[in-house]
């Protein structure tokens, strides 16, 4: 297991950079794994869908698949890929400060 520091903070990563421990989570986080994954500014669409990964893995216990995400968020999976481009729910999720969805490779 390896740490990094993220706003000032030191995180618990796995391999690939995602958050060991979803609850040392916050938004300054969420803006520097943004930048960190080549998305400068956080928009409310991109809150929209942040938001709505968070809210699937505190009650599932998993990130939504692309289709899920698509179908619960109301944004196009063409507009997913802008807001998030080269993976959406992969990308969505490190920001999000929860684990690579089990559906994404």
């Amino acid at each position: 297991m390896s740490t990094a520091t993220i706003a000032q903070k030191t995180i618990e990563v796995d391999q690939e950079g995602f958050m060991k421990d979803h609850t040392q989570w916050n938004e300054d986080i969420a803006r520097e794994l943004a930048k960190l994954e080549g998305i400068d500014e956080l928009t409310d669409r991109h809150w929209k869908i942040i938001r709505l990964m968070r809210k699937e893995y505190d009650e599932k216990g998993d990130g939504p698949s692309i289709r899920r995400l698509t179908k619960e968020s109301g944004v196009p999976i063409k507009e997913l890929y802008q807001l998030f481009p080269k993976g959406p729910a992969k990308k969505a999720a490190k920001i999000a400060g929860i684990p690579k969805p089990t559906g994404c490779i």
